[in-house]
């Protein structure tokens, strides 16, 4: 049965994965996250991967082997929970693709290093984090409990707010 994985990709190889695995018909998602940046004093809005070296796959490893997808390039491993294939829950993609095509572009918003936060805006509303440092005028990295591990992400500065209930 076709379900959810994840996959650790090599180094900046999430779009190089994501193409060759689409050529062998398997569907991807890569989370995008767009983020307001200063070039020669004009603003631009880039894109950049929301999960550094991480995307999503949906296939099903009774149809589809495990080797083939390793040996894609730009493809490092599937991400495994000791012995077993772990899927991921259909909700969780399909919330961070909602969140995806919503996500307003705000000014931001100042915290301090420590600060217990709690998103307000993108794929982890409601979550709850720690400030370790802003990232430029514009975003800002959190340090959050995500897939049973502590993981660092930068987001957009109007994505997190003071947690009032710390």
């Amino acid at each position: 049965m076709k379900a959810w994985y994840l996959l650790y990709c090599k180094p900046r190889s999430e779009l190089r994965a994501q193409q060759h695995l689409s050529m062998q018909q398997l569907e991807t998602y890569l989370p995008m996250l767009r983020s307001e940046k200063k070039e020669k004093g004009q603003s631009v809005i880039k894109k950049s991967p929301l999960f550094p070296n991480y995307l999503f796959i949906r296939f099903d490893p009774s149809e589809t082997s495990v080797r083939q997808i390793h040996s894609t390039r730009g493809v490092a491993r599937l991400v495994n929970c000791s012995e077993d294939m772990t899927p991921i829950d259909d909700l969780l993609i399909s919330r961070l693709k909602r969140r995806e095509m919503g996500e307003p572009l705000v000014k931001a918003k100042v915290l301090g290093t420590g600060d217990k936060v709690r998103f307000c805006d993108g794929p982890f509303a409601e979550l709850e984090g720690i400030f370790q440092e802003p990232c430029g005028d514009t975003r800002c990295r959190i340090l959050f409990n995500f897939l049973g591990k502590m993981q660092s992400v930068v987001v957009d500065n109007h994505a997190v707010v003071a947690d009032t209930h710390a």
